[in-house]
């Protein structure tokens, strides 16, 4: 289990620092690995456990009793690890994408925070598709195309179609504003 042959086993809580000091992590995420280490200790000592205790629940009341304890301390916080995530997703993501990958950490965003995102939605599809893509799609395939991308990113379709629609805008502007070749 450790690093090296014949050296004590961190412990749980200190697992769980390690992991904390790295990153943000949410409860459900840090219990799902901190049970695996809980489970692989307790492998040895199976046989002499009662019939009536399962090892699953007993490494599972330790996991979250480690959990209880960095929660009290301020170790593990739901709101900094939903700040974090925001943070790393928002300048690649949508809202809708965002949203669904806290879910499944069991967390969902605070009324604020999801009125920051909706603010700055069309913002960050804009700078998203400015990069992926040089100009408005010039057939109806190439809009299929980029609406694909764009909603692979979870971006909603209003946010979508405006994007798309400022950009054919702009696409016409700078036509019109070319000087003519003749």
């Amino acid at each position: 289990m450790s690093a090296h042959p014949g050296a004590p086993a961190r412990s749980l809580k200190a697992r769980a620092l390690q992991c904390l000091a790295q990153r943000e992590h949410s409860r459900a995420e840090l219990k799902r690995k901190l049970l695996a280490h809980a489970l692989a200790q307790d492998a040895p000592a199976n046989d002499e456990r009662p019939e009536d205790e399962l090892p699953a629940d007993a490494a599972s009341d330790r996991v979250e009793a480690v959990l209880d304890w960095l929660e009290l301390h301020h170790y593990l916080s739901h709101e900094r690890f939903v700040e974090s995530r925001v943070h790393a997703r928002a300048a690649r993501f949508g809202n809708l994408r965002i949203r669904q990958e806290l879910a499944q950490h069991d967390v969902v965003l605070s009324g604020q925070a999801q009125r920051l995102l909706a603010d700055s939605e069309l913002e960050r599809a804009q700078t998203v598709w400015a990069r992926k893509f040089a100009g408005p799609p010039s057939s109806a395939a190439e809009r299929a195309r980029q609406v694909r991308f764009l909603a692979g990113r979870g971006f909603s379709a209003e946010v979508i179609h405006r994007v798309l629609r400022a950009a054919a805008r702009s696409g016409v502007a700078a036509q019109e504003d070319a000087p003519d070749a003749d």
